[in-house]
């Protein structure tokens, strides 16, 4: 292996989810082994100065169902507890305002 050998943070898949202030970014990456994980970045542009603050977790294969688990109980207990309105941002070109609805969405891998 050289010096060139980058594959460590190879992207592999990259898909970009804009809601509203935030953004947030579900990169699939691969090890030198060629072994693929997903890092999720949330993107939020600070204020006081417009600066771009990002947020990484890294969430590897062996722990996508355990993941997947916390996230979907934990989203039903405040489903189960509070009314839960999603925005469902719809961008197009003449900058009108996004579109709101109502999503149940199953998280399951």
């Amino acid at each position: 292996m050289g010096d060139f050998d980058n594959k460590e943070r190879e992207e592999v898949f990259s898909k970009k989810v804009r809601a509203g202030k935030r953004t947030y970014f579900f990169d699939v990456k691969a090890t030198r082994s060629n072994d693929y994980y997903v890092t999720i970045t949330e993107s939020k542009k600070r204020l006081e100065d417009g600066v771009f603050v990002k947020h990484k977790i890294f969430l590897y294969k062996e722990d996508f169902e355990k993941f997947a688990e916390g996230l979907k109980e934990t989203v039903e207990y405040i489903k189960d507890n509070q009314e839960v309105v999603e925005k469902r941002y719809e961008y197009n070109d003449s900058n009108e305002s996004p579109v709101k609805s109502t999503i149940e969405d199953d998280f399951s891998f």
